[in-house]
């Protein structure tokens, strides 16, 4: 695969400008790297160390030396351990279902990167994540990776600074790319866990931090005990599996109550609504949402969107869907789509 021209995605630099890249260890920010080189930036590649090990740095340094550009790294452990790290755990115990990433982006990783930016001299950073930004408009990337979900807390002043070259480009093209240039991340898999629990048990994480909360009861709608669960903080709304429970059906989670510790189990009929509601708004359309809109609503980091009309409640947002949205889960964004472009996002929760 060809590289292609990155007008549609970033500004073309004057002479000489930097941008500092966050320089993962993985092949989607190594291809990035070698997108904006060939589109005549100077980049400055940006390891930012969360302090858990593995060879994320050694691999990013591998790609700063294969593509000879200077390199550094910056130490995120307090802020992510105060911005993320705390929120996350806090989340489980009231019986919600945190989205770290979502987090992280507009309060540690952009904010880390925009400040290696600014003592370089740069005003743009980038990533390799899918999506565009276009005249400071969050727009999705190609359907089968886009990433603009994730992204969607991200500021309007942060997206005045952002670049993402891989916003034309889908995963399979991206690793030929990394073949064809040689990058030492070529071959790497992809990481598909939370990046401050490489194991993938955040359950295990949260009881090693003293986090956990004690055993109780599955119960039905009715109260009726049909079991006992390991924790509410080890199950999330919509959940099937691991739940050890039998029945005349699937038993489905359908309401986590921090209150009483109890977990509320169904078939999951209970599941699907037309109605859900999120706070702390966060607008990168035309401006805060002054009246009923008609938009498309994405609920869960996949490609399921839904048309429906928002409208504002106070210092909340009512979404009122045209097919039967399953599980809004509190914690969770709902992201709002005009086409391609990001109006805007908050946080999913109960009915207020």
């Amino acid at each position: 695969m060809e590289l292609t021209d990155l007008t549609t995605v970033c500004p073309a630099p004057r002479r000489g400008e930097r941008v500092a890249l966050g320089l993962s260890g993985g092949v989607d920010s190594a291809v990035a790297a070698a997108l904006l080189l060939r589109g005549g930036w100077d980049v400055l590649g940006v390891y930012l160390d969360i302090g858990v090990g593995g060879s994320g740095l050694a691999d990013a340094a591998a790609v700063a030396r294969a593509l000879s550009i200077p390199f550094r790294a910056v130490d995120i452990r307090q802020a992510l351990e105060e911005k993320v790290c705390a929120p996350f755990a806090a989340g489980y115990l009231a019986g919600e279902t945190p989205l770290p990433c979502a987090l992280c982006n507009p309060a540690v990783k952009f904010p880390a990167l925009l400040g290696a930016a600014a003592e370089a001299g740069a005003f743009y950073v980038s990533t390799g994540h899918y999506a565009r930004v276009e005249k400071g408009a969050l727009k999705k990337g190609r359907p089968a990776n886009d990433q603009s979900y994730m992204l969607a807390r991200l500021t309007r002043e942060q997206l005045q600074h952002v670049i993402f070259p891989l916003g034309d480009y889908e995963k399979a093209g991206v690793r030929a790319l990394a073949e064809g240039l040689d990058l030492p991340v070529a071959h790497k898999p992809d990481s598909m866990e939370i990046c401050f629990i490489p194991q993938g048990d955040y359950g295990a994480w949260l009881e090693s931090r003293g986090f956990s909360t004690p055993e109780g009861d599955f119960v039905d709608a009715s109260g009726k005990v049909l079991g006992r669960h390991r924790g509410i903080h080890r199950y999330t709304l919509g959940q099937r599996r691991g739940l050890g429970v039998s029945g005349p059906h699937r038993y489905f989670v359908s309401a986590i109550r921090p209150q009483d510790n109890t977990v509320v189990l169904s078939d999951g009929g209970d599941l699907y609504t037309t109605r859900a509601w999120c706070r702390q708004l966060n607008w990168l359309g035309e401006g805060e949402l002054t009246g009923e809109r008609r938009c498309d609503v994405r609920l869960r980091h996949s490609r399921t969107q839904t048309p429906a009309r928002i409208r504002p409640r106070g210092e909340a947002v009512e979404i009122l869907a045209d097919a039967p949205l399953r599980a809004p889960t509190p914690g969770q964004l709902a992201v709002f789509y005009e086409g391609d472009r990001v109006l805007g996002s908050g946080w999913i929760c109960e009915e207020t």
